[in-house]
């Protein structure tokens, strides 16, 4: 089965796996999410990841959820650019999520990181999601 969204399908296991109170979420794994995963670990909102080969020799991702006193400490994470509508920015026009308290994930040349790094090296790209 092929996926025309698979960050999107990424972001939505989160969402329902943290709305169940659910410890971890397994989903197959990529490059692309494996460095998102990194960023969340980094920026505190996931415990860890790590990536487990399957018998049918397909990887996947386990993400170890957080939560603080039982609710997630993911509030909100919802796709920005789509597979249908690309959303690109500047290093200077890159939005500040909730004042600062969230962040946005960034695809930039330098790789995948949050805005904050991307403005700490001036280097705008395609904004994937936003996590408060």
């Amino acid at each position: 089965m092929s996926l025309s969204d698979p960050i999107g399908d990424m972001i939505a296991r989160l969402k329902n796996a943290q709305m169940r109170n659910h410890k971890k979420v397994v989903l197959p794994s990529s490059k692309f999410k494996e460095k998102i995963a990194d960023v969340l670990k980094t920026e505190g909102y996931i415990i860890d990841y790590k990536v487990e080969g399957n018998d049918n020799n397909k990887p996947n991702l386990e993400i170890d959820l957080k939560y603080n006193y039982g609710s997630p400490v993911i509030s909100t994470i919802e796709r920005v650019s789509r597979p249908g509508r690309r959303i690109f920015s500047s290093a200077e026009s890159l939005p500040k999520i909730n004042n600062g308290l969230g962040i946005a994930i960034i695809s930039t040349p330098k790789g995948v990181m949050s805005d904050i790094n991307a403005r700490k090296e001036k280097v705008g790209g395609e904004i994937i999601c936003k996590v408060f």
